[in-house]
């Protein structure tokens, strides 16, 4: 989420162009491919969201499809990524991350194909309704499928990248809450040069 359609639009195209170079870099390590998109899905979001601010908010398609990013794509695609691209002594424990993330996802889903999920303009941010029942359970199942799989990947980058977006969405919800601004955009930027890095630094040499 950003301040307004054009910062979301600008950010979302500079996060998309990350995500290109680092599917780029990491060519040739399959496992590693859907973590490295995961700046494309990111910034394909923000450019939703400045149509949800072109459109005044609403029940509309943008809306709705920011929506299906957000919860059940990313409840899925994040701790599947993660899965994936961690080391083999690891991946037993993030099935724990990845069946949060799968009853998680199919929750958001049926509540989306069920209720009408509605965008409100409130100065720099936008908010969002969707009325879900029992929507502790549901965040506790989010944050458990997206950062716990980060922080239980038993790869040091991976595990320092978690704490960096546990940061940055505490922050970055404070702020949206307090309806002052919203810069999860900004937040998300960072962390996609991060993974950028991370995945250039692991492309292998050319061969002599």
């Amino acid at each position: 989420m950003c301040w307004s359609a054009t910062a979301d639009l600008v950010a979302g195209a500079g996060i998309a162009i990350m995500g290109v170079a680092a599917v780029g870099s990491a060519a040739g390590r399959p496992g590693d491919v859907p973590l490295a998109a995961l700046p494309l899905v990111l910034g394909a979001h923000q450019i939703v969201e400045a149509a949800v601010w072109h459109h005044g908010g609403g029940p509309g398609p943008a809306t709705l499809l920011w929506a299906v990013i957000a919860l059940p794509l990313l409840a899925l695609w994040v701790p599947t990524a993660v899965l994936c691209a961690a080391p083999p002594t690891a991946r037993r424990r993030l099935l724990v991350p990845l069946a949060s993330g799968i009853a998680t996802s199919a929750v958001l889903a049926h509540a989306l194909a069920t209720r009408t999920v509605t965008a409100e303009i409130r100065g720099h941010t936008v908010g969002y309704s969707l009325g879900l029942p029992a929507a502790g359970f549901v965040v506790i199942g989010y944050l458990l499928a997206t950062i716990g799989s980060l922080l239980l990947s038993g790869d040091r980058g991976l595990v320092a990248f978690g704490v960096l977006v546990a940061v940055g969405a505490a922050v970055s919800f404070g702020l949206w809450r307090q309806e002052y601004v919203s810069t999860w955009c900004a937040w998300a930027a960072l962390c996609s040069v991060v993974l950028l890095l991370r995945f250039r630094r692991r492309r292998p040499a050319p061969a002599p």
